[in-house]
């Protein structure tokens, strides 16, 4: 499990002064703490982690000597600036059950022989204990074809002891469709031939 360094913020000095000096701002909750901790991070140390982890990973949180069993919860991006703002964590509590969501990662893509396929869901959310959870399910599509669909029902992740799904156990996953060529494109070829 990755660990990440934090230091209790500073409430007085504005997010965006420690976002200009490297830091990411964030927070640390959960039901047996007595209030939420505000935290900043180096920049550097969060985007090593979000490398590997993405919202649902747990990891170590060390604040001030102490550690925390941590889901990552909330990731805001700055779409412009290209960086992470905020990063938020919720502590885990050994036997009670979170709220969490796993990212759907289609593989073998370059294995398919004949279609294309149509990803419907880009993650799904469940409820488990911190020794069931999953932030990442990958979905291999390489045998697959046309017509061919995978629903949430159809993956490991909805058969997992101490996991329970909150989302729909029959949406689907991902189909395969047919490769239509587009018309205007086919009405080009024709007049180019013409020509």
């Amino acid at each position: 499990m990755n660990t990440l360094k934090a230091e209790r913020r500073d409430m007085t000095i504005k997010a965006k002064k420690l976002r200009r000096e490297g830091f990411v701002t964030g927070s640390i909750f959960g039901r047996e703490m007595e209030e939420t901790i505000p935290l900043k991070f180096e920049k550097s140390s969060v985007e090593r982690l979000l490398k590997e982890e993405g919202k649902g990973g747990q990891v170590m949180l060390e604040v001030e000597g102490k550690t925390y069993d941590a889901l990552i919860k909330e990731v805001d991006y700055n779409p412009l600036k290209g960086c992470i703002d905020e990063i938020d964590f919720q502590a885990l509590v050994q036997g009670e059950k979170v709220h969490s969501t796993a990212e759907i990662h289609l593989i073998n893509l370059e294995k398919l022989v004949a279609g294309v396929p149509q990803q419907m869901l880009h993650e799904i959310a469940f409820k488990a204990l911190p020794s069931a959870l999953v932030d990442k399910v990958e979905v291999d599509v390489g045998d697959m074809k046309v017509g061919d669909t995978l629903r949430v029902c159809d993956l490991p992740i909805a058969h997992t002891e101490g996991l329970d799904l909150t989302t729909e156990a029959d949406a689907t996953v991902v189909t395969i469709t047919e490769v239509h060529a587009a018309p205007a494109a086919e009405d080009e070829t024709a007049e180019e031939a013409a020509e």
